[in-house]
């Protein structure tokens, strides 16, 4: 018999002075099986780092054709087409002729070295590729919020990402790679 993914619920209250966007956003993930708290929480940092109301979680893991989040326009194009973790270089090249933008938000520390070493070249030749790294002390300050039910605030400036559910607080400041 096939393990189910756990549901998670998050109400996620989103400042971001950045991009002029304020909104609460009741969500709610699932977390396949093989997926760990961590790369749950990194999505839902990549929620709000583009939350919008044309942005979707996807199936993510149990899917190879569809990336982690998407954002569409309102003829369903895909504007941004948001992975996380250490992909494929292939993987990368057929987002990005699929979507007007391929975001990738890479977390693990060493392995992400290792991986970058490994793919920056062809990585670079992808013009509507953008590569973020989240540092590890980060991911695992963002990684001690994880509980079935969350409320959690998320406030934007200069680029940097400040959440917090009230006992805890994670502050991300993305590393753009290139």
């Amino acid at each position: 018999m096939a393990l189910k993914s756990t549901i998670f619920k998050a109400d996620l209250q989103i400042s971001d002075m950045d991009r002029g966007y304020y909104a609460n956003h009741s969500l709610t993930l699932a977390r396949h099986p093989s997926e760990t708290d961590e790369r749950m929480m990194i999505r839902l940092l990549a929620f709000a780092m583009f939350a919008d109301e044309g942005l979707s979680f996807c199936k993510g893991l149990s899917s190879d054709d569809e990336p982690d989040l998407w954002q569409r326009d309102l003829t369903g194009a895909i504007e941004n087409w948001i992975e996380l973790g250490l992909p494929d270089e292939r993987r990368l090249r057929q987002a990005s002729g699929r979507a007007s933008r391929v975001t990738l938000l890479t977390y693990g520390g060493r392995a992400v070295d290792v991986w970058w070493q490994k793919n920056r070249a062809a990585c670079l030749k992808l013009p509507s590729l953008t590569v973020l790294r989240i540092p590890d002390d980060a991911a695992e300050a963002l990684t001690a919020m994880a509980v079935r039910t969350m409320q959690i605030q998320c406030s934007v400036q200069d680029g940097e990402y400040w959440l917090s559910d009230g006992e805890r607080s994670a502050h991300i400041r993305p590393q753009r790679l290139d």
